[in-house]
């Protein structure tokens, strides 16, 4: 029943939202285009190109002007440009200082020699927000934007109905507004989110 319920799973998408301000997307062009479109004329990405072997909770790294820290039970491991949890069925968590509107990756399960294996993988974000999928490639793509308050975490579950299975994240992109107004809007103390009555 296991293994069913599984191939049933692998076979849809549900997306669980919730806030009417946050949009939900499965290809990285549409994401960066709507970003682009509300505002965020910058995107960044963690290639992860430049970390290997273990790592104690928090790994970091920045992102233009965004400094992201990784946790997952058991600390972190990172392979060629995946980066995973070192221990299995646990999550991996980004936080991202400071929070952005628009963030997304490639996320996808691996076992424990980095081989993608299919998996149910969970993309979810702090306020209970949350993307189910079945993926098979590391290719796969979830992204989020908000038009209403930051993103400042996003956690990615794997599960896989035959073992053990690492939630792995590779290209984990950030959308920010270009510097120029980037500064303006911490002036402005971030209003242009709000919605006019």
């Amino acid at each position: 029943m296991q293994i069913r319920t599984f191939a049933a799973l692998a076979a849809t998408s549900v997306v669980s939202v919730a806030s009417a301000d946050l949009a939900v997307f499965s290809q990285y062009v549409v994401w960066e285009a709507f970003a682009a479109a509300n505002g965020d004329d910058v995107v960044f990405t963690e290639t992860f190109g430049a970390y290997d072997g273990f790592y104690d909770n928090p790994a970091s790294g920045t992102m233009g002007p965004v400094t992201w820290y990784a946790e997952a039970d058991g600390g972190l491991f990172a392979n060629g440009d995946y980066f995973s949890t070192n221990s299995a069925n646990v999550d991996l968590t980004f936080t991202l200082d400071p929070g952005v509107f628009g963030v997304g990756g490639n996320f996808f399960g691996t076992d424990v020699n980095f081989n993608v294996v299919p998996s149910v993988v969970e993309v979810s974000l702090a306020d209970g927000t949350s993307f189910v999928a079945g993926v098979d490639s590391a290719a796969a793509f979830v992204g989020f934007y908000s038009t209403g308050s930051a993103i400042s975490e996003i956690s990615i579950y794997a599960l896989n109905g035959s073992g053990d299975v690492w939630a792995t994240a590779d290209n984990l992109s950030v959308a920010v507004p270009a510097p120029g107004m980037l500064a303006l809007l911490g002036v402005a103390g971030l209003n242009r989110r709000r919605r006019r009555g």
